[in-house]
């Protein structure tokens, strides 16, 4: 077994390890008895979402759906309900008396449309998958699709940051202050790690479009790649680990 080889193997492992342990503290928050449990839902379809996508991500990667095309659209890829998910989970968690109103629906129709766009894809023929599948300008599956991640992504970390520090100008008691330091980390240190993501995936498209530079056969760049991707999903289940079981006596 040569030195390639030893790292492919070792990169597939930290791919399945971090989907595993976001799938697995996912499922948790659903079940988690302290906080808000609005708050907790929203956290645990975040994590679910990302794991799911990660999987899809490792399906693509080893060579899977090119092998068996008729997965490649199996609904399991939820980029554009991240930014919502995680918003939402950051204001319940400092507003728990907020209550949903009619207006906040429109924050889920794009991760609604492109579920039922990969559900409808999935049933579809093989045929007309390859004609109407990931195109420049889907926003589902495609490059309008990335920058709509991207840019919502931005955004309502932005909005979520903003309710952080609005939140700490009018701490009430110290469960509110550790809660908004907790917060306040998890958001900075999310951040930085998707701006790493941000610079391979803006890299990728601007070297195809422009320069006609496929980096994703660049074997050493796909895998740093797809690992800033997997890396959020590991500062997501470190938090969400933090909060279950650390966090519960400090948020007491």
């Amino acid at each position: 077994m040569n030195l390639e080889t030893i790292l492919y193997y070792l990169f597939l492992a930290t791919m399945a390890l971090s989907m595993a342990q976001g799938l697995f503290i996912g499922v948790l928050y659903f079940f988690r008895r302290t906080g808000e449990r609005r708050a907790n839902c929203f956290y645990g379809m975040l994590l679910l979402t990302f794991g799911a996508t990660l999987a899809h991500n490792l399906m693509v990667l080893t060579g899977f759906c090119e092998r068996h095309p008729q997965w490649h659209f199996l609904p399991i890829y939820f980029t554009l309900a991240f930014p919502p998910l995680l918003f939402y989970h950051v204001k319940l968690s400092l507003y728990p008396s907020y209550r949903f109103k009619p207006t906040d629906f429109k924050h889920f129709i794009l991760p609604l449309m492109q579920f039922i766009f990969f559900v409808v894809m999935f049933f579809t023929d093989v045929t007309w998958k390859s004609q109407v599948g990931r195109r420049f300008f889907n926003p589902f599956f495609g490059a309008l699709e990335q920058a709509l991640y991207l840019g919502t992504f931005f955004a309502y970390l932005y909005f979520a940051w903003r309710y952080v520090k609005q939140k700490t100008q009018r701490l009430s008691n110290c469960t509110e202050a550790r809660l908004t330091a907790y917060l306040r980390q998890f958001i900075r240190f999310f951040l930085l790690l998707f701006c790493v993501h941000v610079v391979f995936v803006v890299a990728d498209f601007v070297c195809y479009e422009f320069f006609f530079i496929n980096l994703r056969i660049v074997k050493p760049y796909a895998a740093l790649g797809a690992l800033s991707f997997a890396a959020l999903l590991v500062w997501l289940g470190i938090y969400g680990f933090q909060v279950l079981w650390w966090g519960r006596k400090l948020l007491r």
